[in-house]
């Protein structure tokens, strides 16, 4: 969709929605994941109120990631229960609405900026004090999202994913690896997974990219975790997992490493505090979300270097490809 098909779009909706004395301020796209997302602004009288909206692609089959309308109950209720998430004052669930001909949400937009650990943006600190208070926060967030009811506040939202599933959906990524070795070391390490599955314990709702880029921060603290396309109910420990190998500097190559990641042993240790207990297998999942990871950059970075999807970020990712899953087996073994 383009920019100013969105704005002919918002500006009916406000029209409907709102009434005639409110208008369309500023609206540009912004960075999103697998749908389309746009930063907008309400001029409403004398005030300004900023909002993000997120549409998915045309001709896309609505389904996980790509299904942006299932964010609206999941970030309504933890919203409502006091997490620092961005509320969702209005979504529609079809395609047949006359603003956009797409399923939608609008959140509100919340302050602050992300810490992207591998080059954080311009004015973002690199402070040794402040980058730790931003993974401090992140992981002491995370053990509060973690204990989320999902239960009692979203017992029909979402079927729970098997962790067996979790591992074998990434075949079809990694087969499109542009080197072969890629594609060995990816099947060598999906067979070690697989052998040493663990029990999926604890169980509840994960966010699937948890790190501190996905987190905003104001004034050296934690506001917001944002970006739930890749959430769902499962594993808990896929989060934990993931949160460890972004900080684990043995995977990443010089020039693309994370900016002043905790230890690895202190961010176990501030999830275990935050949850009141100390988890098995937590090797295990920091194993599988190399795995992810690398799988994920199969895709990526063929199609970066086919011209198809331009974004560089993937060659860096790429070298860490082949460590990312010797990493994996590593610590399958030592589990």
């Amino acid at each position: 969709m383009q920019l100013d098909e969105v704005r002919h779009g918002l500006e009916a909706f406000i029209a409907d929605e709102i009434g005639a004395q409110a208008r369309l301020g500023s609206l540009a796209e912004s960075d999103g994941h697998a749908g389309l997302t746009f930063l907008f602004e309400i001029v409403d009288g004398a005030r300004t109120l900023p909002y993000v909206i997120k549409l998915p692609p045309r001709g896309v089959r609505r389904s996980g990631n790509t299904d942006v309308y299932r964010q609206a109950p999941l970030l309504r209720a933890l919203h409502a229960d006091g997490l620092p998430v961005p509320d969702v004052p209005w979504a529609w669930e079809h395609e047949d609405n006359p603003w956009f001909g797409l399923p939608f949400i609008i959140m509100e937009r919340l302050p602050g900026h992300t810490f992207f650990v591998w080059d954080p943006a311009a004015g973002v600190s690199r402070d040794p004090a402040d980058c730790e208070r931003y993974w401090t926060d992140c992981v002491t967030t995370l053990a509060r999202l973690h204990a989320f009811d999902w239960q009692r506040h979203l017992p029909d939202w979402e079927a729970p994913m098997e962790l067996e599933r979790e591992i074998t959906r990434w075949e079809r990524i990694y087969a499109q690896a542009p080197e072969p070795a890629w594609a060995r070391a990816a099947a060598a390490t999906e067979r070690a997974l697989l052998d040493s599955m663990p029990a999926a314990l604890p169980f509840g709702l994960f966010h699937g990219d948890y790190q501190p880029g996905n987190c905003l921060y104001q004034d050296g603290s934690l506001v917001g975790v944002i970006d739930w396309e890749l959430s769902g109910i499962g594993a808990q420990l896929l989060d934990l997992g993931w949160l460890l190998m972004v900080a684990d500097a043995a995977i990443w190559t010089p020039g693309w490493m994370p900016v002043n990641p905790l230890p690895l042993a202190r961010v176990r240790a501030l999830y275990a505090a935050g949850r009141g207990e100390d988890f098995d297998h937590v090797d295990w999942f920091h194993a599988l979300a190399n795995y992810r990871l690398a799988s994920i950059a199969c895709l990526n970075v063929k199609l970066h270097r086919t011209g198809k999807r331009h974004d560089p970020i993937w060659e860096h990712n790429g070298r860490s490809v082949l460590p990312m899953y010797e990493r994996a087996l590593a610590l399958v073994a030592g589990a």
